[in-house]
């Protein structure tokens, strides 16, 4: 029996509508509590960003948070709490291919769900031994998944004894505590493909070849479970969510900061926040409550509760990234919807971005193009590109990013022209674009300047994440990529649940 909350919890404050608080919410409201959820932001999302940029031929709109969606049944699973439908909400579209990798070669992969379909496509570009190494890896991903997601990813934890039991034995039998790089390439003799199979383990903050295998199921996630887009971009999913929870009964509050938390005996009995615009020092309201989720980023939490957890050794924090944001004039249909261009170095440039701090000298690029999808998100005949490089964050690699950033913009671009001929004259297609480095990132409250938050080593993954509950408050909760089970919108989603259930008891 895991741990919740007493006293009263009639009343919950959820702060930050992000899609972590926007799932512990819908889930909230789904076991009969009253909700108020309060946003700096002037819209619901969170990282699950927005931008639009007008020109005189219109409007391009620009998702500046996560590009790719799996398991999109999370969504319908938050919005069945308050007995609504995924399908009555959004608009979702099923990505063939999910990826497309092109190669330093000149050689592309179309990364398929479709089992068969990825198979001869594997065939096709690696030859059968890789073919059939696909289908044993395939497998593998999918019995480390059915493992994780109950046992592991989709449960509070309440000490690391919790892990102990039948399921620990089963995930050590997989080889969830060997290496994934290791496990990759004893199934995929071809280079290029155990790239494709291995890359995600970036999103948890740790290289491929030193990643647990458990983080395999981020690769099951993309590349089995399959790849979605919303019609209208990625903020119609926070768009969605909100909708359904103020539709429900919840009290959505934009552009209001919160400052501060009352306290009494233990437990918080009142949030505090202000007009965003008006600073730390303007004046606040005073919100009272009876339990309190918590989602912004750790430092921002540690400092509403006046202190931060005692850990043997700091927290590691993931790699950041650069990305440009960007309006094409002209319609780049050779773009899949997203495209991963490699470099010809590999393991090297995760050395230079985590371990030395430096830029990487023969990038890796994530190129998303959402108007391949949806033509609607730019003026007609023209395309909106999300091109993202990792990079070193702030305590790795202290960059002068105002003066390097605009010059590694230039450079990324260029590096696309070059590897990619058919991209020529990309740059100059440019009509509107909007450049996020580290520094932005440190600038909006993110540790370390990622967005990706703490590094997922063995030693910050399930009990030993930042526990959800907080030493010394009875009543807060937290939830969000900080805490367990980690990052990306399919963790944070279950975060969301998670908190709700420490409230609620579910």
């Amino acid at each position: 029996m895991t741990r919740t909350i007493p006293g009263p919890t009639d009343h919950v404050v959820v702060v930050g509508a992000g899609l972590a608080g926007l799932s512990a919410t819908l889930h909230l409201l789904g076991a009969g509590r009253r909700v108020t959820l309060v946003e700096r932001a002037d819209h619901p999302g969170g990282r699950a960003g927005r931008l639009d940029l007008t020109t005189p031929r219109g409007t391009y709109r620009l998702d500046t948070g996560p590009t790719v969606l799996t398991m999109p049944e999370l969504l319908d699973e938050a919005l069945a709490a308050v007995g609504e439908r995924l399908a009555d909400r959004l608009d979702l579209v099923a990505l063939d291919p999910a990826y497309r990798a092109c190669f330093a070669d000149g050689s592309t992969i179309d990364v398929r769900t479709d089992a068969a379909a990825m198979e001869a496509e594997v065939r096709r570009v690696c030859g059968p031994a890789s073919a059939a190494g696909y289908r044993e890896l395939r497998d593998w991903l999918t019995r480390l998944y059915e493992v994780e997601i109950d046992a592991f990813i989709g449960r509070n934890f309440d000490s690391p004894l919790d892990l102990v039991g039948r399921d620990l034995v089963r995930l050590a039998a997989l080889g969830g505590f060997g290496r994934l790089g290791r496990r990759v390439a004893t199934l995929l003799p071809d280079e290029r493909l155990r790239r494709v199979f291995s890359f995600q383990a970036l999103y948890a903050g740790v290289p491929p070849h030193r990643a647990l295998g458990a983080y395999g199921v981020i690769a099951y996630m993309d590349t089995v479970r399959g790849v979605f887009f919303p019609r209208g971009g990625m903020r119609a999913i926070a768009d969605a969510l909100a909708g359904a929870a103020c539709a429900t009964g919840a009290t959505l509050l934009t552009g209001r900061t919160v400052t501060g938390l009352e306290r009494r005996a233990g437990r918080v009995v009142a949030v505090r926040h202000g007009a965003t615009g008006d600073g730390p020092t303007g004046p606040t309201e005073r919100l009272a409550c009876d339990a309190v989720v918590l989602t912004p980023d750790l430092p921002v939490v540690h400092r509403l509760v006046g202190r931060a957890p005692r850990r043997p050794v700091p927290l590691r924090w993931s790699p950041s990234a650069v990305v440009v944001h960007a309006g094409v004039r002209r319609a780049r249909p050779e773009l899949a919807h997203h495209t991963i261009s490699f470099g010809a170095a590999w393991d090297r440039t995760f050395t230079e971005i985590i371990s030395e701090g430096r830029l990487m000298s023969d990038p890796s690029l994530l190129v998303t193009r959402p108007t391949a999808t949806d033509p609607s998100l730019a003026p007609p005949g023209a395309d909106v590109l999300f091109v993202l490089a990792p990079c070193p964050n702030t305590r790795t690699g202290p960059i002068d990013w105002p003066r390097v950033g605009p010059a590694y913009r230039d450079e990324i671009l260029a590096v696309l022209e070059k590897r990619h001929p058919q991209l020529c004259g990309l740059d100059a297609d440019v009509e509107v674009s909007r450049l996020v480095t580290p520094a932005d990132w440190a600038a909006d409250g993110l540790a370390a300047g990622t967005p990706f938050s703490a590094a997922h080593t063995f030693a910050q993954t399930g009990p030993f994440r930042t526990a959800n509950l907080v030493r010394g408050l009875d009543n807060a909760v937290l939830a969000g990529c900080g805490t367990t089970p980690g990052v990306g919108i399919p963790p944070v989603l279950i975060s969301g649940r998670l908190a709700a259930a420490r409230v609620t008891g579910g």
